[in-house]
C-alpha cells in the first residue's frame, strides 16, 4: 500500500492526518459519558451517624457533653441552654481549661444549622478540641 498522490508521480508521503477513527474513538467516549453521567449525580439517602467502638488512652480527662436536641435545644451537660447562654457557658469553661475537650452528641435528625451555630460558638470561645457522639452499631 502505497502513501501518496495519485495524480503525482513522485513519492512524497501524504501530509494528511485520517482523522476518521479519532472521530469514531471520541464519539463513543461521549456516548459513554452521556450515559454514566446521570448514574453518578444521583444523591444517596444516608443515616448518620453510626460508628465503631474505638478505644482511645490518650484521652486522659472526660470531655464536656453538649447534646442538640430534635428542636434545636441546647444542653451543656444536664442544664438545657439557650444559644446566647451557650455561647457564655463555652467561653467561661475556655477561660477555666483551655485544653477543654467538647463532645458533640446531636440528634440525628437536628437541621444542620443548629449543629454549625453550637460548632460555631465553640469556636469563637476558644475551645479547639471538639469531636462528635455516636452510637455503637450493636
Amino acid at each position: 500500500m502505497a502513501f501518496g498522490s495519485m495524480n503525482s508521480g513522485d513519492d512524497a508521503p501524504m501530509a494528511e492526518i485520517n482523522v476518521t477513527p479519532l472521530v469514531d474513538v471520541m464519539l463513543v467516549l461521549l456516548i459513554v459519558f452521556m450515559i454514566t453521567m446521570p448514574v453518578l449525580t444521583h444523591s444517596i439517602p444516608l443515616q448518620l451517624p453510626v460508628a465503631a467502638a474505638q478505644e482511645n488512652p490518650a484521652q486522659p480527662q472526660e470531655p464536656l457533653r453538649l447534646s442538640i436536641g430534635k428542636d434545636g435545644s441546647y444542653r451543656l451537660g444536664e442544664q438545657a441552654e439557650s444559644l446566647p447562654q451557650l455561647q457564655a457557658r463555652l467561653q467561661q469553661v475556655a477561660r477555666d481549661n483551655p485544653e477543654a475537650v467538647l463532645a458533640i452528641a446531636a440528634d440525628k435528625d437536628v437541621a444542620y444549622d443548629h449543629v454549625a451555630q453550637a460548632l460555631a460558638a465553640a469556636r469563637d470561645a476558644g475551645l479547639h478540641k471538639v469531636g462528635f457522639v455516636t452510637e455503637d452499631p450493636g
